[in-house]
């Protein structure tokens, strides 16, 4: 036999007629290596169920095409994503007995607010913090319209009352939302070095910084730079609208995806920066024999060539020559083109990212409606909650391991394989007596 060591050589030398009960399509696969001496995975077959039964023909992973290699180590990673999903959740939700009331308490904390699905008051607590966040950024905003401010005792136009009441409950809220939810982490560090965490202090640090410098006395508010400084602070206030991403997953996805997509947005730049800089040269050189010319200088030219790329055109600097109008009508194509060549990929990676996370999201609720389901049938009567519950499985022979809970996530796909009708030993027992 050409591959000896597959289970059909196996039964080169056999007289019998056997019958496997294994998928067909998948085989009809499988077999290829003993024409081509590679295997291609056919559309619509699961990659992971395709390993399993290349495994039970024995035939090896290195005959597998390199594009059905990628197909398969992509299902993989998802795999291993939902299992860490699931092992995250588990870390999240699991309330040992045998932990100190401090503990319990922290893990409590942290489940009703980081899991806003976990109870109906947390849900609550939830949407009152999402209400917050848009009460405090239209509040941010309604202080800047004159009709609304007021005079101080100096003669200088500050906020209404109102608003800064208003402003500073808000702000009690982000900041006692935000020490429970460090007093409750898990892990302080990875906690405070988060992106959307840092988002949260830059969202209430500005308000504290200002009270401070304001309260330090009329002479520290004299000096031009700290009034300077308050007036920055305040405007770093429109972080907190970022807030929101920790709300929606639309928004992660949207930043994962730009994130991803750092090679299609560099090229999308330098598309610009050269076309920008070529028609504005352009332009500055042919507007120069009119006597009213708008451009000045090469580099004023430049905000001409942004506006018209961008097809914002404000009008404030335009052509009057000929030749200009026409460099303009060609600098305003090759900006639509320039924009719209990598805006495709990027909104391709948003599309399939947010798929992604659906999926991903979806599969691991799965994962512990399963396991919640094991732990009734072991017969504790308990619905899931603690992870020793969801660890709970039944007993093992004696001298065998018992599986851990992610080696149960593996068994929780076998709907999806097609069974065995014999062991492997069993199996072996059947070709050495047909021989």
């Amino acid at each position: 036999a050409q591959y000896p060591e597959t289970r059909l050589a196996e039964l080169i030398n056999c007289l019998r007629e056997f019958y496997f009960d294994r998928d067909p399509d998948a085989f009809k696969c499988v077999i290829e290596v003993y024409y081509f001496g590679e295997v291609h995975m056919k559309k619509g077959i699961c990659p992971i169920c395709f390993k399993s039964e290349m495994d039970f023909w024995k035939v090896d992973l290195k005959f597998l095409d390199d594009c059905c290699k990628s197909h398969l180590s992509e299902k993989r990673e998802e795999l291993e994503e939902i299992a860490r999903r699931v092992q995250l959740i588990l870390d999240d939700l699991g309330v040992d007995s045998a932990e100190g009331g401090w503990r319990r308490c922290q893990k409590c904390v942290w489940k009703f607010l980081e899991k806003p699905e976990s109870s109906c008051p947390a849900r609550v607590v939830a949407v009152l913090s999402f209400l917050l966040i848009l009460v405090s950024s239209v509040v941010m905003c309604m202080g800047t319209i004159p009709e609304l401010q007021v005079v101080d005792a100096e003669g200088n136009r500050v906020e209404h009352p109102t608003l800064e009441n208003v402003e500073t409950a808000c702000i009690g809220w982000f900041t006692l939302e935000y020490l429970l939810r460090l007093f409750s982490s898990p892990n302080k560090l990875h906690f405070a070095l988060s992106f959307m965490n840092i988002v949260d202090v830059l969202a209430i640090l500005p308000f504290y910084v200002s009270l401070t410098l304001t309260h330090l006395g009329a002479r520290m508010m004299e000096l031009t730079n700290v009034q300077q400084a308050v007036q920055a602070l305040r405007i770093m206030r429109i972080a907190r609208i970022f807030k929101l991403a920790r709300h929606s997953s639309g928004l992660q996805t949207l930043t994962y995806a730009l994130k991803r997509s750092f090679k299609e947005l560099g090229l999308l730049l330098m598309y610009l920066a050269v076309g920008i800089f070529v028609f504005s040269a352009l332009g500055y050189t042919m507007e120069q024999s009119h006597p009213e010319t708008l451009f000045k200088s090469i580099p004023q030219s430049f905000w001409w060539a942004i506006i018209t790329m961008t097809t914002v055109g404000y009008g404030d600097i335009y052509p009057k020559t000929t030749l200009g109008k026409l460099n303009a009508a060609i600098s305003f194509l090759c900006g639509v083109i320039a924009i719209a060549l990598p805006i495709h990929p990027i909104i391709n990676n948003f599309v399939r990212y947010y798929n992604k996370q659906r999926v991903l999201e979806t599969a691991a609720k799965h994962e512990l409606e399963l396991m919640e389901l094991n732990s009734i049938s072991t017969g504790d009567g308990k619905p899931g909650g603690s992870r020793s519950d969801l660890d709970t499985l039944p007993p093992e022979p004696a001298g065998k391991e018992a599986p851990s809970w992610g080696s149960r996530l593996k068994l929780s796909h076998s709907d999806t394989f097609i069974p065995l009708l014999t062991e492997e030993k069993h199996h072996r027992t059947r070709l050495q007596s047909c021989k």
